[in-house]
């Protein structure tokens, strides 16, 4: 008989389970892509107090760690991270076989506004910039699919422009934004591209009648400026402005209690505080929404607040150096066994297309009422400004609030999205380029994805999943060899635990990372003080949730929102 999974173990223990998993994840599961022993700038002169533009400066004894044009590195061995098999089984085929949407399959304990969280927050942490042109890969269209052409040409990542100097080394990937929590997808991840966002006055940020300016880069009209719009839509649309209004409140209320302060200063200390603001909710409010678990819930809190909660900090300061009692904010700066970086493995355990919906019920803020329903394409892309305008932020921010996201599944990628055309022009099916993308990068297959977290492969097709139909597909699609099963499709596949919309594969990449993103930046450990903030960003920290956040900016949300834990289950209809 087998051990009993963690989340079978009575409460207590799970606590305890989780807090071995992390220490083991935190020693056996990262690797620093760069070469061993080679020179890394420090920094001369004082500490920086406040976030750079594009996240060099954290480290003392490593300058570039966390900056804009860095690489990814791996939560796998190095030696596991070479592809191959870039077309086995043909990735268009499992895609139609095993991705394809027929009707949605609901995520009943979660809204739309968690959908749109996670890719608000993934655009912060990491893109891979704009895929190379030349040598495209070609996938064979199976017989009897209805492409239009008889390959399906896939632009290559952009590569690595740093050169390996060591022999037989896994390909490498350059991460275009900082790898910080630090909201560049807010604020840009150059100086140049955050000061053409800002008015040049007490800190603020650009917005004009409540609504960020259009961008006006060629081929992206339609489109918000912000620092960082690609893949864009109305879901991006409503957090990047929101929280924009969110920095510019803190601005005013930093403003009337330090006068004295230039807009430079008033900036940083409100993208401090912002940015601060978006990892709490997403630490103590989105995680819980999607991994409801108990043990869990206590963990996070614990991760953002210790066991004593902000209360007891905020009055009496920290208890200790450790995490437990007071949580990682204000302990020591800590990178475990490398460098601070996002990984390849974080960006394929965030394959979280099924979320998206194929159609949208538009719904009056006041009352509920249906008005229309709108598709996908029609409020995307440069579609999006417009697509806003026409029911405005109050009715899209209640939809989004009322309606169910996809579930994280099989059988749940959306239809439209399985023929999209980008603002480049480029068509592409994005099932079938999930799964090219994880083999192109060397993430490793699903069984070893498994072995690498210390987890059993999954020998037996019937364990894959929990529908024995669905087990039989996949069965069928990898000629009975579960060793080539791609692991978005295991992730898909596998059971999850009770009260998850994760597999709990994917949740062993998030116990680490989720964590790490805190621990290893200065600016929520050492340097998370009043000096740095200000005791009022502190209390503006402590006193503020994605309910405080949208009722400051949209009070006319309340009726939806009285009473609920959080904002991200589906929204009461108002009275």
């Amino acid at each position: 008989m087998s051990a009993p999974e963690w989340h079978e173990l009575p409460f207590p223990l799970q606590l305890a389970a989780l807090a071995r998993m992390r220490a083991a994840l935190r020693r056996h599961n990262l690797y620093d892509t760069r070469p061993a022993g080679g020179e890394r700038p420090r920094i001369s002169g004082p500490r920086p107090r406040h976030r750079s533009y594009d996240g060099s400066g954290y480290d003392p004894g490593d300058a570039d760690m966390g900056r804009a044009g860095t690489r990814f590195d791996r939560n796998a061995p190095l030696p596991m991270t070479h592809p191959e098999g870039l077309l086995s089984p043909n990735p268009r085929d499992v895609a139609n076989r095993l991705l394809t949407r027929h009707d949605l399959i609901p995520a009943t304990s979660l809204n739309m506004l968690a959908a749109a969280w996670i890719q608000f927050q993934n655009h912060d942490w990491f893109s891979h910039g704009d895929n190379r042109l030349t040598e495209p890969m070609r996938v064979p269209i199976p017989d009897g699919d209805h492409w239009y052409e008889p390959d399906m040409c896939v632009r290559r990542s952009r590569p690595d422009p740093t050169p390996h100097t060591e022999p037989d080394a896994p390909p490498t990937y350059e991460n275009t934004v900082t790898h910080w929590w630090d909201g560049s997808q807010l604020y840009g991840s150059s100086e140049r591209h955050c000061r053409a966002l800002r008015t040049g006055e007490d800190g603020r940020m650009l917005l004009h009648d409540g609504r960020l300016p259009e961008e006006t880069a060629p081929g992206l009209a339609g489109i918000d400026l912000t620092g960082f719009n690609d893949n864009y839509w109305v879901g991006l649309a409503l957090l990047h402005t929101l929280f924009v209004k969110e920095h510019n409140a803190i601005c005013g209320r930093l403003r009337a209690a330090y006068p004295s302060w230039d807009d430079e200063r008033l900036f940083h200390t409100a993208r401090l505080v912002n940015v601060a603001v978006m990892a709490r909710i997403h630490t103590v409010e989105w995680t819980p929404a999607i991994l409801g678990n108990r043990a869990v819930r206590l963990a996070m809190n614990a991760n953002w607040a210790g066991l004593l909660g902000p209360g007891f900090r905020r009055r009496y300061g920290r208890v200790g150096r450790g995490e437990v009692v007071s949580g990682i904010l204000g302990s020591p700066m800590n990178h475990h066994a490398a460098p601070y970086s996002m990984t390849e493995e974080f960006v394929a355990s965030y394959r979280f297309h099924p979320l998206i919906r194929d159609d949208y019920p538009v719904r009056s803020h006041r009352d509920g009422s249906l008005i229309t329903v709108e598709e996908l394409l029609p409020i995307q892309g440069q579609h999006t400004r417009a697509a806003v305008d026409r029911h405005g932020m109050s009715d899209w921010l209640y939809s989004f609030g009322a309606m169910n996201p996809g579930a994280l599944t099989l059988h749940n990628h959306p239809r439209s999205m399985r023929d999209l055309v980008r603002t480049s022009g480029e068509r592409i099916d994005i099932g079938t380029l999930d799964l090219l993308r994880d083999r192109e990068r060397g993430v490793p297959r699903y069984n070893d994805f498994r072995r690498m977290l210390r987890k059993r492969p999954v020998t037996d097709f019937a364990r894959l999943s929990d529908d024995p139909g669905w087990a039989r597909e996949i069965e069928e699609v990898y000629d009975g060899d579960p060793e080539r099963v791609d692991v978005t499709v295991g992730l898909l596949a596998e059971p999850k635990p009770p009260g998850f919309a994760m597999s709990d594969t994917a949740f062993r990449v998030f116990v680490l990372m989720a964590s790490r993103r805190l621990k290893s930046d200065p600016f929520f450990t050492d340097l998370f003080t009043p000096e740095v903030y200000s005791p009022e960003g502190l209390d503006w920290i402590d006193r503020t949730g994605m309910t405080e956040v949208l009722l400051r900016h949209h009070p006319e949300l309340a009726p939806a929102l009285d009473g609920l834990p959080h904002a991200f289950v589906p929204w009461r209809r108002p009275a």
